[in-house]
């Protein structure tokens, strides 16, 4: 019963039983708006489902005992992906794995991706100067060091940052990558105090200290 109810939606397969309080808190770094529905939680366009405890093929093995929780949509096909980073954001701050389409991954493995700052307005290079220094042969392009800064105008709304769109008239996300997330951490919640920003990660989940960007210990 449990593999025919998670082949239907990306999966956060958790080493342990989460409650749905905790569950809900997590999901909230997502979508604040989201909310308990018994002990499922609702979140735009998904639900993400309560914990059923699955069998170890489900993750190959990898997990002797673990609960999945599935992430379904509801309704239209939730946008910019946004059930399969929930549930990759999950499992990265539950210390779990990933389903989605069948394939098995650990989160806090990928390094291939940093945090972003999402700002209201695109910020101009004198803006950005204190921190950030420009490239000469691209607008877009900045440096901090050894850390690379790029300027991504936003089609899409994460749900996480729904508190600056009233003000928003250029949605644009300012994109870091390198080798320390620590640092890029720090550098992020620096950009976003200058720019009235927020912080969120790869899975677009709200940061709010450098730690954030660390796997669970």
């Amino acid at each position: 019963m449990a593999k025919r109810r998670l082949r239907t939606g990306p999966t956060a397969v958790l080493p342990s039983k989460v409650q749905p309080a905790e569950l809900l808190r997590v999901v909230r770094l997502a979508d604040p708006g989201a909310r308990l529905d018994g002990d499922d939680v609702v979140a735009t366009d998904v639900r993400v489902c309560a914990p059923v405890e699955a069998e170890p093929e489900l993750t190959g093995g990898v997990l002797e005992k673990s609960w999945a929780v599935r992430v379904a949509g509801e309704g239209p096909l939730p946008l910019d992906f946004f059930d399969r980073f929930l549930a990759e954001g999950i499992a990265f701050r539950l210390k779990g794995l990933a389903v989605c389409r069948g394939e098995v991954s650990d989160p806090a493995d990928e390094d291939n991706a940093g945090p972003a700052v999402i700002v209201p307005v695109r910020p101009s290079a004198e803006e950005l100067a204190p921190l950030l220094e420009p490239q000469e042969d691209d607008e877009f392009t900045f440096t901090a060091g050894e850390i690379r800064a790029v300027l991504v105008p936003q089609k899409g709304q994460p749900p996480a940052v729904g508190e600056l769109l009233p003000f928003a008239t250029e949605l644009t996300a300012i994109e870091l990558r390198g080798d320390e997330p620590a640092k890029l951490g720090a550098l992020a919640l620096e950009l976003a105090d200058q720019l009235n920003g927020l912080v969120v990660d790869r899975w677009r989940f709200r940061v709010d200290a450098a730690e954030d960007l660390l796997p669970s210990e």
